[in-house]
C-alpha cells in the first residue's frame, strides 16, 4: 500500500456488460458501478432514490477471471479497491481522465440474494497443491482419557 491511497468500498448494481480480456496474457475485467443511494422522504413517507453515481471498476489476474464467470450486468455488489484517475489524450489531442476504482475484492451483496461460493482450481505454475487436512491429525495428538473427577487424578 502507497501513502495517500484512497481506499473505497462502495454497494452498487453492475450498470454494463463486464469487458474482459487478456493484455499481456493477464486477465483484464472492467464494468461500470451504479450506486443510487435511497434516502426516507417525510413528507412522501417512504424512500426515494437520490442520483446515481457512476465509477468505472477495473480488476485484473485471479480476480477478473473470477468476476467475469460470477458477475452479470444488473447484479448487487459489494466493490473495495483503491481509487485512482486515468489520464490520456484522445484523438482530438486533447487531455482527458476519469476516476477508476481498482477493485481488491468484489462481492454480491447479500443483502439482495443469496450466493453459493466454488472455491477455483489451482491455477498456472505458481498454484499451491490443495491440502485436505483434519483438525486434529491421529499422529499429532495422541487421545489420552481425561479424569472426570478429582479421585481419578
Amino acid at each position: 500500500m502507497s501513502v495517500n491511497e484512497i481506499h473505497l468500498t462502495v454497494v452498487g448494481r453492475i450498470g454494463s456488460e463486464p469487458d474482459f480480456k487478456e493484455i499481456g496474457q493477464v486477465p483484464h475485467l472492467s464494468f461500470r458501478l451504479a450506486s443510487t443511494p435511497r434516502q426516507f422522504d417525510k413528507v412522501l413517507g417512504r424512500f426515494v432514490e437520490k442520483t446515481t453515481s457512476w465509477l468505472q471498476v477495473e480488476c485484473w489476474r485471479y480476480l477478473a477471471q473470477n468476476a467475469f464467470d460470477s458477475t452479470r450486468i444488473g447484479q448487487p455488489v459489494i466493490v473495495s479497491g483503491k481509487l485512482r484517475t486515468h489520464e490520456w489524450t484522445d484523438d482530438k489531442g486533447e487531455q482527458r481522465s476519469r476516476l477508476v476504482l481498482e477493485a481488491f475484492t468484489i462481492g454480491h451483496d447479500l443483502n439482495r440474494g443469496t450466493a453459493t461460493f466454488s472455491k477455483s482450481a489451482p491455477r498456472g505454475e505458481h498454484a499451491v497443491a490443495e491440502v485436505t487436512a483434519t483438525p486434529f491429525p491421529a499422529d499429532e495428538y495422541p487421545v489420552a482419557p481425561l479424569p472426570l473427577s478429582a479421585e481419578a487424578a
